[in-house]
């Protein structure tokens, strides 16, 4: 079984058509988020892939992104009708 830890993925792109590829590109790694924030549980692999694919598309005179490890300890809040995330033993990709 592939072990995964659960990231945050924030990103600032000022291009369009920039942000619609980094959109995609993290948008296949995620669960869920909301506008450019995503979190999403990545394989060591699965990982410095996003990384790399995401080294392409980004312009570092321009745009920003955040790969924050969220440690598994921490309490899991959640504010008006959000559902805690579900930890299950099968993870859907597509």
């Amino acid at each position: 079984m592939i072990s995964r830890q659960l990231f945050l993925v924030a990103y600032d792109v000022r291009d369009p058509e920039r942000l619609h590829r980094v959109l995609q590109c993290v948008g296949a790694y995620s669960l869920g988020g909301q506008k450019s924030v995503h979190e999403c549980p990545l394989s060591q692999a699965e990982r410095k892939a996003l990384i790399a694919d995401s080294t392409v598309l980004l312009d570092p005179a321009e745009d920003r992104m955040l790969l924050m490890h969220l440690d598994p300890r921490a309490r899991v809040f959640t504010l008006g009708r959000a559902q805690p995330p579900q930890t299950g033993q099968f993870f859907y990709f597509g």
